[in-house]
């Protein structure tokens, strides 16, 4: 694939899960990665165990103003920013009757305001140079919909269908606007809600038989489409919500 050698790439999330595979491949391929996280440890020693250059950002994109300021410092530090990849995302799953507003709220501020943030302080300068790729990772969860995911499934369908609005808009610019959409996938915040051990195992087991393929995606399962996503090989797909999930989800 060709299309990435010295391109500078935004990274949301890119310290650990989903993010840190995509951050390893881009920089392996030749991007400068700009990897904008919260969790500075995380995020610096991913930066340091990288093949190529990887340089971390502190940005909180639930705050427009956060992100306005990192994205500007990507742009005075790397250079135009070529991609950006919408990873950061959270959830805690429960019955939606037995939530409230505080915890929608906390997950509608990062899964759906967060990339929301990002197109509107890193688009504008794509288009001032009519040339760019977005790539938002979505969820199989805001094309299906997930039991106790209610919001968190509300805010990636949004994400899907504004992913389709900007390569409408942006098209005219040439920016290319596309989004992922993982299936269940085995990562530190999964583990965090199942938690580890024989139950979670078998837990994840049960979810795996319901898969065509037989087992949960892991981070590194869809960092080879984003980086397509990003080449010149791709140079004619827009406005596309693909699912990566195993044969799980076929449309």
């Amino acid at each position: 694939m060709k299309g990435l050698e010295g391109k500078v790439v935004i990274v949301t999330g890119g310290a650990s899960g989903i993010g840190e595979a995509i951050v390893r491949r881009l920089s392996a391929d030749g991007a400068n990665v700009a990897l904008f996280d919260v969790n500075e440890t995380a995020a610096q020693a991913v930066a340091g165990d990288c093949q190529g250059d990887v340089t971390f950002f502190h940005a909180d994109i639930t705050s427009l103003e956060a992100v306005e300021a990192a994205v500007a410092g990507v742009e005075t530090q790397l250079g135009p920013i070529w991609m950006m990849v919408n990873c950061a995302g959270w959830d805690q799953p429960a019955p939606f009757l037995s939530t409230g507003p505080e915890l929608w709220q906390k997950i509608i501020s990062l899964n759906l305001y967060g990339p929301i943030h990002m197109h509107y302080a890193v688009c504008k300068r794509m288009a001032a140079r009519n040339e760019g790729r977005v790539v938002n990772i979505a969820s199989d969860a805001g094309r299906v919909g997930t039991s106790n995911e209610a919001v968190y499934s509300a805010c990636k369908g949004g994400t899907i269908a504004f992913t389709k609005s900007m390569a409408r808009e942006l098209a005219r610019n040439n920016i290319l606007v596309n989004a992922v959409c993982p299936g269940p996938t085995d990562t530190p915040a999964m583990a965090a809600v199942v938690g580890t051990g024989e139950q979670a195992e078998k837990w994840k087991d049960s979810m795996a038989r319901g898969i065509p393929l037989r087992r949960m995606g892991q981070p590194d399962d869809y960092a080879g489409i984003v980086a397509f996503l990003g080449t010149e090989d791709a140079g004619y797909i827009t406005g596309q919500a693909f699912s990566v999930s195993g044969g799980l989800t076929m449309s």
